[in-house]
């Protein structure tokens, strides 16, 4: 068995904000503007998902240019991919799922990471390594609220990044929950506002969102 993770001084990314928005960088250009708008809603933590050809250089562009951000990658799937974004400025890693081997390159990047789970089994696993923070994902498809509810007693030590499905109406209920620290999402950041490049609007609805957390606490 591995032994666990030392304690790191970077602060936890399920601490940085209420929501992490899961980004899609189609078009370079819009990378520095839409995390502009984020981080001035209130969302420092920025998950951009590498799914487009242009997610790694949207990554060190928002790095290198945007103040205030924490720029993370997502969907991480490959231990190669590790060294790749976090030289391109990446500070937190985000995975779908997990497996040892890439566990072990997440683990020595230097970086935070929140490997991917949708099973108890899976997040016992994890808390053998010594992983405690994780991405619990899709979260709708597995369970939703009830599953991580059910999760709580047994499993108090293991916490939570809902991800899949979410929106701002289910959010609350999610971060309500005393296992879960934030929820991704990419309701903030709507189709036709990026297409249309209207920050404006993105930035309010990411306010909105930075604003959930006190909804949550007082239910």
């Amino acid at each position: 068995m591995s032994s666990p993770l030392p304690s790191s001084p970077a602060p936890s990314v399920l601490d940085l904000a209420p929501v992490v928005p899961v980004v899609v960088v189609d078009d370079l250009a819009d990378a520095v503007p839409l995390a502009r708008a984020l981080v001035a809603g209130g969302l420092p933590a920025i998950e951009v998902t590498l799914r487009t050809p242009v997610a790694l250089d949207a990554i060190r562009a928002i790095a290198g240019e945007v103040p205030g951000a924490v720029v993370g990658a997502g969907t991480v799937i490959t231990p190669d991919r590790v060294g790749e974004v976090v030289a391109a400025g990446a500070r937190f890693l985000v995975s779908p799922g997990w497996t040892d081997v890439l566990l072990d390159a997440m683990r020595s990047s230097g970086v935070p990471f929140l490997p991917g789970v949708s099973t108890t089994s899976e997040v016992v696993a994890l808390l053998e390594r010594g992983v405690r923070e994780m991405k619990f994902f899709p979260a709708e498809a597995a369970g939703g609220t009830a599953y991580l509810k059910a999760l709580a007693a047994p499993l108090p030590q293991a916490r939570f990044c809902p991800t899949g499905g979410i929106g701002p109406g289910s959010a609350p209920d999610y971060l309500a929950l005393p296992n879960v620290g934030c929820v991704g999402g990419s309701w903030m950041l709507p189709k036709d506002a990026v297409a249309g490049r209207d920050w404006g609007r993105v930035e309010a609805l990411a306010r909105e969102a930075a604003a959930l957390s006190a909804g949550a606490t007082s239910r």
